[in-house]
């Protein structure tokens, strides 16, 4: 996938909300005016790639309690330049869970997100254009935590039992459980 393959998608994407509306814009835009838009060295900003990743049976979803910003959240990460987002999801699904036998449940884009990411002392505040994807696992659903996560947990479908009210992540939850 290239970056016009995206920008397809991104057309072709179906909004849910006016919130999910504006992250289309923002991300169309973005990614028609910057060709490094896949790019960590773009400071201002950069596409990255995540998932909803489900277990086999598809009842429950995996997060993670990301350890740099110590939030509960979707797996996902940083395109580094490959402009094939839904490759880019996967990898980074794998990398983060030890799981391997990770499949696409559609290759259309799952949900959007654009969200800021504070300085650090080795990055400038810079904004996420976050192309999400909904995963499954094929195979054994056994994760392996790794040091980008304080822990890592299987949720099922009661919205109550999620540790975050984050907006974007309660957004894809509810989008989960409306395909069901």
């Amino acid at each position: 996938m290239h970056r016009n393959a995206l920008l397809h998608k991104l057309h072709n994407y179906k909004p849910t909300s006016s919130v999910d509306a504006a992250a289309q814009e923002r991300i169309i835009t973005f990614v028609q005016n910057y060709p490094d838009c896949f790019e960590r060295t773009l400071l201002v900003g950069h596409v990255t790639a995540s998932s909803w990743l489900l277990n086999k049976a598809g009842d429950k979803a995996l997060l993670m309690h990301h350890a740099k910003l110590n939030q509960w959240m979707q797996l996902g990460g940083h395109c580094d330049g490959d402009a094939d987002v839904l490759a880019v999801a996967i990898k980074e699904a794998q990398e983060e869970s030890g799981i391997q036998d990770i499949v696409p449940v559609s290759t259309e884009i799952f949900d959007l997100d654009v969200h800021l990411i504070p300085a650090t002392s080795k990055e400038p505040e810079h904004y996420h254009y976050d192309i999400r994807f909904l995963l499954q696992v094929a195979g054994d659903a056994d994760f392996v935590r790794n040091h980008e996560s304080h822990d890592m947990r299987w949720f099922g479908a009661v919205r109550e039992q999620l540790p975050t009210n984050q907006i974007s992540v309660v957004r894809m939850f509810d989008k989960w459980i409306a395909q069901n």
